[in-house]
């Protein structure tokens, strides 16, 4: 159990090892995987991973937020706040998925983790707030809405088909950054 230099337990380590564990499996088993696999490979007991997700759908529910809330993070990384012109968050979107965070391009790489999640109560209003959430930043992020579209939708195919090699390799995935890196600078 992660412990803080005083003897008190780390919940925030120990949450955070939980959910890594839970997002690994889930990538490679879907929904399949059981509570006692995902507490021993984070290194907790059944009873202490419940202690912090009481039931599965519970630790699915957070997995999900989780893996939004964390790919968010990334493209904000990603922003060059050098860049006073429009298309800012849309150019770190690109960067993020076209090979700037592998995490963020597992995340749109086809397994069985997502499909599963979705049936989990809790998940679709979840998945719908940051499917709002994007619409409204790309919307004030000042390029046109429908080259927006199209680059943000071809970056998240390009994140999905690096799963799919020999499909997508290094070089053509360089070659389509760059396209999409253009496409999503202003016209004016």
């Amino acid at each position: 159990m992660s412990r803080t230099t005083d003897g008190t337990r780390d919940r925030e380590r120990t949450r955070s090892a939980v959910l890594e564990a839970a997002e690994r499996l889930l990538g490679e088993r879907g929904t399949r995987v059981s509570v006692a696999e995902i507490a021993a490979d984070a290194g907790v007991s059944k009873s202490g991973l419940l202690h912090h997700f009481p039931s599965k759908d519970e630790l699915l529910l957070a997995v999900a937020e989780h893996g939004l809330e964390t790919f968010k993070d990334e493209v904000m990384r990603h922003v060059d706040l050098a860049e006073n012109r429009a298309g800012k968050v849309l150019r770190a979107y690109v960067r993020t998925l076209c090979g700037g965070s592998e995490r963020a391009m597992a995340v749109f790489s086809p397994t069985a983790m997502w499909t599963g999640l979705t049936a989990v109560p809790g998940v679709e209003p979840v998945i719908a707030a940051d499917a709002t959430y994007w619409r409204e930043t790309f919307a004030r992020d000042g390029l046109p809405e429908d080259r927006s579209l199209v680059v943000r939708h071809a970056a998240e195919g390009l994140a999905a088909a690096t799963s799919m090699q020999p499909y997508l390799d290094d070089r053509e995935l360089a070659v389509a950054r760059t396209a999409l890196l253009a496409l999503a600078e202003p016209t004016d």
